[in-house]
C-alpha cells in the first residue's frame, strides 16, 4: 500500500463519518417532529457503511484503484410505528388524543455523533502521519 493509497482511505473515511453525523444531527433535530410534508412525524435515519474502491486522481495513468476505502451503502429510515404519546390538547392528537412522535433516543444519537466524531478525528491523524511521512521521505531525497 502506497502512502497516497492510504490518504485516499482515510480520505473516504473521512466522508462517510461527516454523512452519518449529518444524519445524526437531523434526526437530533426533529426528535419532537410531529408532522412533516409527507405526512405524519419525522422518521430516524441510520447511515450504513461499506466498501468502497477509492481511486486515485492518477488512477487513468496506472489503470488501476487503488485499494479499499469505506463509503456510504445506503441511508436506511426507520420503518417502525411512531411513538405515540397522549396529548389531547395537542394539534397533531388523533381522534383518541394520541400524538405521532418519531423513535429516537438523544442520548442514542449523542453516543452515536461523538463516536462519529472520533472516526473522523482518528482520519484526520492517520492522514496527519501520512504527510509526516511523506515530507521525511523528501527530506531524505535532498
Amino acid at each position: 500500500m502506497s502512502l497516497l493509497n492510504a490518504l485516499s482511505v482515510s480520505g473516504s473515511g473521512m466522508s462517510a463519518q461527516r454523512m452519518r453525523a449529518e444524519i445524526l444531527v437531523e434526526n437530533l433535530a426533529n426528535a419532537e417532529t410531529t408532522r412533516t410534508p409527507e405526512g405524519g412525524p419525522y422518521r430516524r435515519k441510520d447511515v450504513v457503511f461499506s466498501t468502497a474502491d477509492v481511486t486515485s486522481p492518477f488512477s487513468a495513468v496506472f489503470q488501476r484503484e487503488m485499494g479499499a476505502g469505506v463509503g456510504v451503502a445506503e441511508i436506511v429510515t426507520d420503518s417502525r410505528p411512531p411513538e405515540l404519546r397522549y396529548q389531547p390538547g395537542h394539534p397533531d392528537a388523533n381522534a383518541e388524543g394520541y400524538v405521532a412522535y418519531p423513535r429516537i433516543q438523544p442520548a442514542e444519537d449523542m453516543i452515536d455523533l461523538m463516536t462519529a466524531t472520533r472516526g473522523y478525528q482518528t482520519n484526520v491523524a492517520a492522514m496527519s502521519a501520512i504527510k509526516d511521512m511523506i515530507q521525511r521521505s523528501i527530506d531524505l531525497m535532498r
